[in-house]
């Protein structure tokens, strides 16, 4: 006798021994008779006619019918042919259907089985545990088994099947090249040149780290591997992954000879102690600063707030277009210099703002406003858009700020880069601002200090291969507010003699707008950058600026950078 043949025997040996006797049958009938005869002795203690209510005459017809439906599932649940036996919400749900038909899968069995134990059946006789290794790191495959066992079974239960399954593992070329580079990703180390990588203050020189020698997984030989253990269906497999190595493009050695100064700026500053201590304590921390490829760079994250604490001295500054004394007033000649230096190199500016007026230690257009609110305020921002690191370099001495970029030239040889600014419009200037001077005779009035118009600026991008422009294209905009006149009158009707004495020039502004501004409404920025033990990176252009009355215009001219 067969397995099968067992099966039904023990169930209908099952079914006769646990069916429903004719007691609970006849318990279920006398409570249906006493629930219609408490209806109908209800409705005669009320002195109502006798007569069947349609509710009750419902429940003669439903009772009985409700009474067979609970007999039969529960002989069907005692049989445990086709039920599960599983509750949800407290109703018993339907158990897959067993396979009657006699099939094998990978010569096992699965007659009688439901799919669920049919699958259970098939992963306990093809365990899966396919792993790929590679020196010390290990990783165990995502279950390719699975979802082929899944697929086969839906054929065999919604179908009609066949007496005998092999389990095909073809056609895995996309899941399983998707699963190698995932893992060759975590395992890759990626080759490191050599580069610039810290500054020695005390002796004033970069510092340059060795080269490392860096893997990349064989990701064509790893996936044969594994589509051949699959195809073979060994299942628990320990793969042994390769690597190919790769070499840096750049050593130590070579590094030192190819970094350079790749862009360069300078501005002159004015006689202010206080103003100028402030440009030596920003620019100072600027000093050596190493960037590395896609890192992005913030003024103001690298100074952090400007304060007193810090060293920072009281200067005139614009808060909202006012000139005041605070802490770090000047370092906006800072943010500017490196603003110049870092767009000649090629480098990728992401954030400048225009000054509230005009400046003078730069070409309007061409600065670049910084503020420190509490919550980092208006920045300068670039990215190093190169494939190895940069440095900041600057120097400070004698008045003149200098900021350079130090790194493998990112611009093709030949090329250079400049900014060229036009004005566009002259904006009104306000009201004037009167001051009462008794010295003066009525209705006389005396200018103290000239107004001075507003602007708009355009600056263009110029490009030059070899010296010849090859593109001039629009960089940005720049609006600057405009500064009322002051005048002196007398409305008192009283003059006081003035005393002899020598006149006195208005104090000069030491914040943003210091000294003069250039006469020039067009001007390009010369640079030039001078590489020490390698190739030198040039950015040239032309520019004259006549200096303001105090010698302090705006700073440019041919610079050369010093070796560093």
């Amino acid at each position: 006798m067969n397995r099968t043949e067992n099966r039904k025997n023990e169930g209908k040996r099952s079914t006769a021994s646990k069916a429903p006797d004719r007691k609970s049958s006849s318990i279920v009938s006398v409570r249906t008779n006493s629930s219609y005869r408490n209806g109908d002795f209800r409705g005669n203690r009320k002195g109502r006619k006798k007569r069947r209510k349609p509710f009750g005459g419902l429940l003669v017809f439903v009772v009985p019918v409700l009474a067979v439906v609970l007999l039969v599932l529960g002989a069907v649940k005692l049989t445990g042919a086709g039920r599960s036996g599983k509750t949800e919400a407290g109703v018993t749900l339907p158990e897959e259907t067993q396979l009657k038909k006699e099939v094998m899968v990978e010569g096992i069995n699965i007659t009688g089985m439901s799919r669920t134990e049919a699958k259970a059946a098939l992963e306990q006789a093809c365990p899966w545990g396919m792993k790929a290794v590679y020196r010390d790191k290990e990783r165990e495959l995502t279950n390719f088994l699975s979802s082929r066992v899944e697929a086969l079974l839906e054929e065999i239960y919604t179908g009609e099947p066949e007496e005998s399954y092999e389990l095909s593992m073809d056609g895995l070329e996309a899941e399983v090249e998707a699963e190698v580079n995932t893992i060759a990703a975590d395992w890759d180390i990626p080759a490191k040149n050599g580069s610039i990588s810290g500054f020695d203050k005390e002796a004033g020189k970069f510092l340059y780290s060795e080269e490392q020698k860096g893997v990349v997984i064989d990701r064509e030989q790893l996936s044969a591997d594994i589509l051949e253990k699959l195809k073979n269906k060994e299942f628990q497999a320990e793969i042994t992954a390769s690597a190919n190595e790769v070499i840096p493009q750049i050593t130590q050695a070579q590094a030192r000879e190819l970094y350079q100064v790749i862009g360069t700026y300078s501005t002159k500053t004015t006689a202010n102690s206080d103003r100028n201590k402030n440009i030596e304590l920003a620019s100072g921390a600027m000093n050596g600063l190493i960037i590395q490829p896609g890192e992005e760079f913030s003024f103001n994250a690298t100074t952090g707030n400007r304060t007193a604490e810090k060293g920072y001295r009281p200067a005139g500054a614009y808060s909202n277009g006012v000139l005041i004394e605070e802490p770090g007033g000047g370092v906006c000649q800072v943010s500017s210099t490196l603003y110049n230096a870092v767009v000649f190199s090629g480098l990728t500016t992401t954030e400048r703002h225009a000054h509230s007026y005009e400046p003078s230690y730069v070409t309007p257009g061409e600065d670049a406003m910084v503020s420190y609110d509490g919550h980092g305020g208006p920045d300068m921002k670039f990215v190093n858009n190169a494939s190895t690191a940069i440095a900041i370099r600057t120097s400070f001495a004698d008045r003149n700020l200098k900021v350079s970029i130090v790194g493998i030239p990112i611009l093709e040889e030949g090329v250079t880069l400049s900014m060229s600014s036009k004005k566009t419009a002259e904006l009104d200037s306000p009201a004037p601002v009167y001051e009462e001077d008794q010295t003066l005779q009525p209705e006389e009035e005396k200018v103290a200090i000239q107004e001075t118009k507003g602007s708009r600026w355009v600056t263009n991008l110029v490009k030059k291969k070899d010296g010849v422009v090859v593109s001039d294209e629009f960089f940005h905009n720049s609006t600057y507010r405009g500064k009322p006149a002051t005048i002196k009158r007398n409305t008192s009707g009283v003059v006081i003699p003035a005393e002899t004495s020598a006149p006195s020039e208005p104090p000069q502004s030491s914040g943003e707008t210091p000294q003069t501004k250039p006469s020039a409404s067009e001007s390009t920025t010369a640079a030039t950058a001078a590489a020490p033990q390698g190739p030198v990176s040039t950015i040239e252009e032309t520019k004259t600026e006549p200096p303001g009355p105090s010698g302090d215009g705006p700073g440019s001219g041919v610079v050369v950078a010093p070796p560093f």
